[in-house]
């Protein structure tokens, strides 16, 4: 435990999280003491992120203090001119009384940490989405940039999330090697580290909010193609932030495109930490989390209801007709049909395409393959996370190529490349834009979407997860799948269907490759398997980056043409995935 207390009378610094160590030692709470202060945190899909508390496996004011002196430490050695470029950080809307931890409060410190070294800090004034932390990065010319936020976890958590110059996410070796530096100086290096008031002293601290909302609002409009149809459509819109920061910023973005201000969901539409009229602050939930949306629109007669996560880079949807609430698979569909099709209006000659790309995560759905196959542009794949989206767009963006859509099936969608982030406000914009246009032609977004199955093949899908909170159980999960028949033996049957490949991504393995090696990057840091079996179903098993969640993603893809009710029973079999791995018969 020695090397836990390194820094531990830092702790004291803060009184409530002095507070807590003080209750657990009183208590004689060894294990809950010892997994608090001998582990840490590392960076996982969405940077670091982990419950608010005491403990440096924890959120609070000393594991930031620590972050961000690992973070600069490793940028200067990284940048010549890092004193000059400096560092932009945003925050959303947490906060836990009894840990004293906010986000506005850590973002301060970490503003702190930098301007005692004297580094330029762009630090927003308010509360802003997570993609504008990105978007400022690349407007600034900053070397990196940090958002503080834990998106659509639960309340009890807070996270720290990284950007590179390019306004991507980090990605290797950029976090090992922060992390490494965060190792080397655990000591808060000052006083000045824990003053929150030096943001509001120091001349090198800057507000970019005016700056960056005019600049992504006026960029916004490069998505708009049908302003004036906007103004006069008769369709109503319900929004909901979940009680996090997208309720003034999701209603800007209307006003770009011509619309109203949606409707807001008024028990939700102002920053609650605690979350209180939600189970769960992820509108990906669906219909369970949407019930005061839905309500509402019935009310108001509104057609569509869009849900904006707490910091504002996802988006859920929903449609009336019985109120379908939209996969993030399926409004994937809907938005790279709409994307690609507003492109082609503006470049009609077929040999355009060979410049476009669009990308998705390899556990989302293939219904962007399948138009790149008919349509001729380019599709691509990337490992879970934006990281690795944000990071493909910048590199091809390199070669004159454009991404025009990219997503991942959490919805989260992101139009465009101006912000190499997910983003939902942007997108909230989009799918307005594209519901009228749809209702103008007496079409819905239910039915445009079947209209998209019948040209490219119906794609049905079924996503889901199991919490686990034990990682020991996690690990014997994931081994005895490698090990299933013997040692490196993967399942050879699902559900009595053959499995055909087997690609694992942790270990590089892919046997569908003549030399077994995956041509997706090999990530240790995480559990990813896919199988492909021999009916057509490609099923994945992962363990997520940023919840205890072990999440499977199923696919079956017909042909263009093929009718869903032609699909036979026993290809729906391998959604009983997790149970058949997870409990295997005994031998």
């Amino acid at each position: 435990m020695v090397r836990g207390v390194m820094g531990f009378h830092a702790v004291l610094q803060n009184q409530w999280t002095r507070a807590q160590v003080e209750s657990l030692v009183g208590a004689g709470r060894v294990d809950d003491l010892s997994r608090r202060l001998c582990s840490r945190m590392s960076f996982g899909t969405a940077g670091l992120r982990a419950p608010m508390g005491a403990g440096f496996n924890r959120i609070n004011d000393l594991t930031v203090i620590q972050s961000t002196q690992g973070l600069y430490s490793y940028l200067c050695r990284y940048f010549a001119d890092f004193s000059s470029r400096g560092v932009v950080v945003g925050f959303d809307t947490r906060g836990q009384e009894e840990s004293g931890c906010s986000s506005h409060r850590l973002a301060k410190l970490t503003a702190a940490v930098l301007l005692s070294r004297d580094v330029p800090v762009h630090l927003f004034s308010s509360f802003v989405p997570t993609p504008y932390v990105p978007y400022a990065v690349k407007k600034l010319r900053a070397a990196a940039g940090v958002m503080i936020t834990a998106s659509h976890n639960p309340k009890e958590d807070n996270g720290y999330k990284v950007y590179w110059c390019n306004g991507a996410q980090i990605a290797s070796p950029h976090d090992k090697e922060i992390l490494r530096c965060i190792e080397e100086q655990l000591e808060p290096w000052s006083a000045s580290c824990w003053d929150v008031g030096l943001v509001d002293r120091c001349s090198l601290r800057t507000d970019p909010l005016t700056q960056i909302n005019s600049c992504y609002m006026d960029e916004l409009a490069s998505l708009c193609f049908h302003r004036d149809l906007n103004s006069s459509s008769p369709l109503k819109f319900v929004h909901s932030s979940f009680h996090g920061v997208g309720h003034a910023f999701v209603q800007q973005a209307f006003r770009v495109f011509g619309f109203p201000p949606p409707i807001a969901v008024p028990e939700q539409k102002d920053p609650d930490p605690n979350f209180s009229s939600v189970r769960c602050p992820n509108p990906e939930e669906g219909e369970s989390v949407l019930e005061l949306s839905l309500l509402l629109a019935e009310r108001e007669n509104a057609r569509v209801v869009l849900a904006t996560d707490p910091d504002a880079d996802r988006l859920a949807v929903a449609e009336k007709c019985g109120w379908k609430v939209f996969t993030g698979n399926e409004m994937a569909a809907l938005l790279g049909w709409w994307m690609f099709f507003t492109w082609k209006e503006n470049h009609p000659e077929p040999a355009d395409a060979q410049s476009i790309y669009m990308l998705a995560t390899t556990v989302s759905s293939k219904i962007l393959q399948a138009f790149a196959r008919i349509e001729g542009f380019h599709f691509e794949e990337t490992l879970p996370g934006f990281k690795w989206i944000g990071n493909r767009i910048h590199e091809l963006s390199k070669t004159g190529s454009r991404v025009i859509f990219s997503f991942e099936e959490s919805i989260g969608f992101l139009c465009g490349d101006t912000v190499l982030d997910k983003d939902g406000v942007s997108s909230a914009a989009v799918v307005a834009e594209m519901a009228a246009y749809l209702h103008n032609k007496n079409l819905s977004l239910i039915q445009q979407l079947h209209n998209i199955y019948q040209t490219y093949g119906y794609h049905v899908s079924k996503t889901s997860y199991v919490v686990c909170n034990d990682p020991p159980t996690i690990q014997r999960i994931f081994s005895r799948i490698r090990n299933f028949d013997g040692s490196g033996s993967y399942p050879k049957t699902c559900g009595g269907v053959q499995i055909v490949h087997v690609r694992d991504v942790t270990t590089g393995y892919d046997s569908s490759q003549p030399d077994l090696r995956s041509v997706l990057p090999v990530s240790r840091s995480s559990h990813m398997i896919t199988f492909t079996l021999k009916n057509g179903v490609v099923a994945t098993l992962r363990t997520s980056g940023t919840e205890p969640k072990i999440k499977y993603y199923t696919e079956f893809c017909a042909a263009p043409g093929q009718s869903p009710d032609s699909l036979e029973e026993d290809s729906m079999v391998p959604f009983s995935l997790p149970q058949h791995v997870f409990y295997p018969a005994p031998r």
